[in-house]
């Protein structure tokens, strides 16, 4: 099992359905990812971060930039 220090931030959005489509994005390309919801359940200001392991960060960032163009 992989430690927290293991895991880096990739991506900030408020936005959870681009979250949610890049999680899956990632996970298609064999890359391990999670998200964690910081948003204000009563006033919906907030943000999501996607998260993935060390190893695997360049290229996730990579592919997110790339999908974003």
């Amino acid at each position: 099992m992989k430690s927290n220090d293991d895991w880096v931030k990739i991506y900030t959005t408020s936005q959870e359905h681009l979250a949610a489509l890049l999680q899956s994005m990632l996970e298609e390309h064999d890359i391990p990812c999670t998200m964690l919801n910081k948003k204000d359940t009563a006033y919906g200001f907030g943000d999501i971060e996607l998260y993935t392991l060390k190893d695997h960060a360049l290229r996730a960032s990579h592919l997110i930039q790339k999908s974003a163009s």
